[in-house]
């Protein structure tokens, strides 16, 4: 969190007591977490902040690359530290598993979509929505 810190005062941004919160729940959160999921953690402590302080803040972080955010199915944006490594996820829309992939597995398709259409896709920044093993094999 130290660089975090760092990034935010270097940026000119002052860490005031609920940034530094909503930090915390990032990092202790080891993945992927919603506004709503940070916001209950940081009221729990403080409880006058807003959702939309949860919000701004998590856009300030991610302009300054330091979360970057996916869409699952269920339309939430989940947040996640930008330094972990880039990766995309698979979720069943059947019994909800997530499973995560390296993203250069879409290395294929992102060249696709280049060349044909002259289009640069951000693919980490959706799910891949469909059915797991299981469920597939469960409907025969």
């Amino acid at each position: 969190m130290a660089s975090m810190v760092r990034t935010l005062k270097e940026q000119g941004h002052r860490l005031t007591p609920q940034r530094q919160l909503i930090l915390e729940a990032i990092e202790a959160s080891a993945g992927h977490v919603s506004a709503e999921s940070v916001h209950a953690r940081v009221a729990a402590q403080f409880p006058q902040v807003n959702i939309s302080t949860v919000y701004r803040t998590l856009e300030l972080l991610q302009s300054l690359g330091m979360v970057t955010h996916t869409h699952f199915d269920d339309g939430v944006a989940k947040y996640h530290l930008a330094s972990l490594a880039a990766h995309q996820h698979m979720v069943c829309r059947r019994c909800g598993d997530e499973r995560e992939i390296d993203v250069r597995v879409l290395d294929p398709l992102d060249h696709h979509l280049r060349e044909q259409y002259g289009f640069a896709a951000d693919l980490a920044h959706f799910a891949i929505v469909g059915l797991c093993a299981r469920c597939a094999a469960d409907l025969g």
